[in-house]
């Protein structure tokens, strides 16, 4: 990436994997609003785009979820912006080739192993939750889930029992020097907040998770006295997060942990197709390369159909601004036009409420694109204070 300090111009090459389901759909909506961003910049910025396949695009086209010319492209670009993964067609859980296997190859060989989610509630979407509407004020949280250790990549073994049946095992594997980066990466992001961390594990009944409690109160006594440590048991914080989500300022949690934590989050905000993710590798010349995509799935079962919800996978571009290419002012235009667009009434099917307008994937694209070029004021594109 180039850039230019005193003009804040900005010059990147973002790898675009649509994917599949609804991926490729919600992926257009969100490359529009990445072109909205660079018109209204006058010049300032170039974004250019590389596609690849990836997941079962990519085992259809060439029998690989994670395909070499992919790979390359990814690892060439400043940031990656994904769509999603999997369907029916590719869900034998015998098969040797999975379209997930694309996915979790991709963030293991980009080692982007901090994955951000933020979830928040619009007042506008309250009653799209399923949560009482007072529960969710002042809802504001950011979960960093650790992306590359834990069960998912541990070794795997499934054999046949000689008295019948059989057994399978997932190793659950962490090391200090995981723990210990993506611990700094949640307490850096509290020091910029409220200055509140919440450390989720199972330290009563699993060893890697004594040694994530071990190693979380010495980084955080060492490095980071300034930002109030809680520990919670993920459990008591699953339950923490129906009763009293408002609590919870940044969450940090294992791998497996945050998978399932964050799906039921994303009920706080009304719809899973609300949420973005940046996961994020080292940062090195003062940026971070990053894996930008919709905590969502592929959802097969509208794909097609342009009914789709887009923020998800707009917010990410706003995330991939903000993190990859250090547009802060940019990333809160993006999220100020969303904003707007939900306060106006406008909704897809997932977050259609009373007195909401429903709208197609691309319309919504299209409002929010409107929102950037054309109705928010110029002085938008100032960090609010």
């Amino acid at each position: 990436m180039k850039s230019n300090a005193k003009t804040s111009e900005v010059r990147a090459m973002i790898a675009v994997l649509p994917g599949d389901g609804i991926g490729p759909e919600v992926t257009e909506q969100a490359l529009r609003v990445l072109e909205a961003v660079q018109r209204r910049s006058e010049g300032r910025h170039d974004f250019s785009l590389r596609r690849g396949l990836i997941g079962g695009a990519a085992i259809d086209a060439l029998g690989d979820p994670l395909p070499a010319d992919t790979l390359a492209i990814c690892q060439e670009a400043n940031a990656v912006l994904l769509g999603a993964v999997g369907g029916p067609k590719w869900d034998d859980p015998n098969a040797s080739v999975r379209p997930e296997q694309g996915l979790l190859g991709l963030r293991k060989a980009l080692n982007v192993y901090a994955n951000l989610r933020p979830v928040s509630s619009q007042p506008a979407l309250r009653h799209a939750s399923p949560l009482r509407a007072e529960l969710l004020a002042d809802v504001d949280i950011v979960f960093v889930r650790e992306l590359t250790g834990g069960a998912y990549f541990g070794e795997k073994t499934r054999t046949t029992l000689a008295e019948g049946g059989e057994r399978a095992s997932d190793l659950c594997v962490y090391t200090t020097a995981e723990i210990e980066r993506v611990v700094r990466v949640a307490a850096t992001l509290a020091r910029q907040r409220r200055r509140k961390l919440t450390s989720v594990d199972k330290a009563n009944v699993m060893e890697t998770s004594r040694l994530w409690r071990h190693v979380t109160v010495r980084v955080m006594g060492d490095e980071f006295p300034d930002v109030q440590l809680d520990h919670m048991l993920v459990d008591t914080c699953a339950m923490q997060l129906l009763r009293s989500p408002a609590r919870f300022d940044v969450i940090v949690t294992e791998n497996m942990f945050g998978d399932i934590l964050t799906d039921e989050a994303s009920m706080l905000a009304g719809s899973m197709g609300m949420l973005p993710s940046a996961s994020l590798g080292e940062c090195v010349g003062g940026s971070r390369r990053g894996l930008y995509e919709p905590i969502h799935g592929s959802a097969p079962d509208i794909a097609g159909r342009g009914i789709a919800n887009p923020i998800g996978a707009i917010l990410s571009v706003a995330m991939l601004l903000r993190h990859s290419l250090g547009l802060e002012s940019e990333a809160d235009i993006v999220e100020r036009a969303v904003a707007s667009v939900i306060a106006q009434g406008l909704a897809t099917p997932d977050i259609e409420t009373v007195g909401s307008r429903r709208c197609t994937t691309e319309q919504m694209g299209a409002a929010i694109v409107e929102q950037i070029l054309v109705r928010l004021p110029v002085d938008a594109l100032e960090p609010r204070p």
